[in-house]
C-alpha cells in the first residue's frame, strides 16, 4: 500500500515537472514572440507612422549575423533609390580588386619619351595628398610625356546625373587621367578688415592651378558672396566678387578626354619637352589578361601611388562622389582593361555579387543617379560580405561613426556603437551599416526612405531615434 502511494506520488511529480517545463517553454516562446512584436512596434512607431513619412516609402532590414536571420524586415525586398549608399558597392569592388595600393599609372621610359597609360587614379595632384610619386617621376625623366587613353570607354558624366549639377563640386567629371580632382580651386582674399571699408579696394582673386582658359569678371560688385560660374559647354569662367575676406570654391572643368589634363600637366610637370596625347593605347600594352607587352616595348612598369584605404576612408567618411566614381572605373581598368561602368557592373553582378537577394539596377559608382535601385536586403547582404571578407575592424576604420564624417551631427550618444554609410538626395534618405546594442548583440541594418516631402533633417532624426531604440532594447 505504501509502495503504491509513492508510485502515484512519483507519477504526479513527473507530470507536474513536465507541465512546468512546458509552461516555461511556452512562456519563453511567448516572450520571444513578444520581443519580436515589441521590436516591430517601436520600429514602426519611431519611423513608419511619423507624419514626415506617411506619404513616402520606407524599406527596413535588420539582420542578426550570429543567428543568420532577419530580426525585422519591412519591405526589405522592395526597390529604392539609395543615393550615396551605392558607394558601399563601389567600396566592395575596390577592396576586392584594387589590392593594397592604387595604380598611379603604367609607364615605359624610352630613349626619347615617357609613355603613360592612365589608371583613373583620382588622387593625382589632389591637394589632400602631399606625396605624388607620379608627378615626381614625370619631372625626373625630363622626357616628352605621351599619354594614351583608349582604355577610357565611358562618358565624363554618369548615367542619370542631373545636368544642372555641372557647376557643383560634388559632380566633377570622370576621366582616365584625373588631375587636381578635375576641378579648379578659386580663391578670393581681402586684407583683414577691408570687407566693410568702402575704399578697401578689390580683393585678390586667383585659381589653383593657374589656367589659360577665359576668365571674365562680373561687373556687379553688390554681391555679398564670392561665386564662380563655369559656362555649360566650355571652360570659360565668370567670377563674381564677394564681400568675404576669404572664400574658396571648387568648380569642375570640362575634361574633354585628355585635353584638359594635357594642358594642365604641361606647366605642372615643368617639362620643356612637352606633354602629348597619343589618342590610342600603345602597341602591346593590353592588360590584364590580354597580350603581354610587345617586343618593341619591353619593361612596362606599374607605379603605385598610395595605400587604397587612404582613398577609401575619405570616400566613405566624406561621401566623396568623385572618389567613388573613379574607384569603380579603376576596378574596370584592372579586371577588364577598360574604364566603363556598365561593363564593370555587369562583371561584378555575374561574379562576386551573383548571390544578391535581389538584382539591383546599378548604373554609377556614387549614387548621384536616380536610376540606381537597390533593396535594403541587398545592403544587409553586402555588409555581411564586407565583414566576412575584410574584417569588421577594417569596416570600422572606413565607415564614419557617430559624430564623425557624414554622421557628424548625429548619433553622438552612439559614437563607436554605429558605423554606417549615409545617403541623401532630394526626397531620399538612407542609412546602412553596423550597430552594436547595449546587450552586446551586433546587428546589420539598412533603412531606405524615398519620396518624402518636407525636411530631410527631420527624416534623418527619426531614423536616428529608431536606431537608438533598437540599440537600447535588442
Amino acid at each position: 500500500m505504501i509502495q503504491q502511494f509513492w508510485r502515484v506520488l512519483f507519477i504526479i511529480a513527473i507530470f507536474s515537472w513536465q507541465a512546468c517545463s512546458s509552461g516555461r517553454q511556452i512562456q519563453s516562446a511567448s516572450r520571444k514572440a513578444a520581443d519580436r512584436d515589441g521590436l516591430a512596434a517601436f520600429v514602426e512607431d519611431s519611423l513608419l507612422t511619423r507624419p514626415e513619412l506617411v506619404a513616402g516609402q520606407v524599406g527596413i532590414c535588420i539582420y542578426d549575423p550570429v543567428k543568420a536571420a532577419y530580426v525585422y524586415n519591412h519591405q526589405g525586398d522592395k526597390y529604392f533609390i539609395p543615393a550615396s549608399n551605392t558607394k558601399l558597392f563601389s567600396l566592395y569592388a575596390g577592396l576586392k580588386y584594387l589590392g593594397d595600393s592604387l595604380v598611379g599609372m603604367r609607364y615605359l621610359v624610352t630613349d626619347t619619351a615617357l609613355l603613360v597609360i592612365p589608371s583613373g587614379d583620382p588622387t593625382f595632384l589632389h591637394p589632400a595628398y602631399p606625396s605624388q610619386p607620379v608627378i615626381d617621376l614625370m619631372r625626373k625623366t625630363g622626357k616628352k610625356i605621351w599619354l594614351a587613353d583608349d582604355n577610357w570607354q565611358d562618358h565624363a558624366m554618369g548615367r542619370g546625373w542631373a545636368w544642372d549639377d555641372y557647376n557643383d563640386d560634388y559632380a566633377a567629371e570622370r576621366s582616365s587621367f584625373p588631375i587636381y580632382m578635375n576641378m579648379i580651386r578659386w580663391i578670393q582674399d581681402r586684407p583683414k578688415g577691408s570687407s566693410n571699408d568702402p575704399f578697401g579696394g578689390s580683393p585678390s582673386i586667383y585659381s589653383v592651378p593657374d589656367v589659360d582658359w577665359p576668365v571674365n569678371f562680373n561687373p556687379d560688385t553688390t554681391r555679398k558672396s564670392f561665386f564662380v560660374q563655369r559656362s555649360f559647354n566650355q571652360n570659360s569662367f565668370l567670377v563674381s566678387e564677394g564681400k568675404e575676406e576669404h572664400k574658396e570654391q571648387y568648380t569642375p572643368f570640362i575634361t574633354d578626354g585628355l585635353a584638359s589634363a594635357v594642358m594642365l600637366l604641361k606647366d605642372t610637370a615643368g617639362n620643356p619637352a612637352g606633354v602629348k596625347h597619343l589618342g590610342a593605347r600603345f602597341p602591346g600594352a593590353q592588360f590584364p589578361g590580354g597580350q603581354l607587352p610587345a617586343a618593341q616595348f619591353p619593361g612596362w612598369t606599374v607605379l603605385h601611388s598610395r595605400p587604397v584605404d587612404s582613398l577609401f576612408r575619405p570616400m566613405m567618411y566624406n561621401s566623396d562622389n568623385f572618389f567613388a566614381e573613379q574607384t569603380l572605373l579603376m576596378v574596370g581598368n584592372e579586371v577588364l582593361g577598360s574604364m566603363n561602368d556598365a561593363r564593370t557592373i555587369d562583371y561584378l553582378e555575374k561574379g562576386v555579387l551573383d548571390s544578391l537577394p535581389q538584382k539591383p539596377n546599378w548604373v554609377d559608382g556614387c549614387g548621384l543617379s536616380r536610376n540606381d535601385l537597390f533593396t535594403a536586403q541587398d545592403f544587409v547582404w553586402l555588409l555581411n560580405k564586407l565583414q566576412r571578407e575584410f574584417g569588421l575592424a577594417r569596416m570600422e576604420r572606413l565607415l564614419p561613426t557617430g559624430g564623425t564624417g557624414t554622421l557628424s551631427a548625429y548619433y553622438h550618444q552612439d559614437s563607436t556603437y554605429i558605423y554606417a554609410k549615409t545617403g541623401s538626395l532630394s526626397g531620399v534618405a538612407a542609412l546602412s551599416g553596423y550597430l552594436f546594442t547595449k546587450s552586446g548583440h551586433q546587428l546589420l541594418f539598412s533603412v531606405l526612405v524615398n519620396n518624402y516631402t518636407g525636411s530631410g533633417t527631420a527624416v534623418r532624426r527619426q531614423i536616428e531615434k529608431m536606431i537608438h531604440l533598437i540599440r537600447d532594447k535588442y
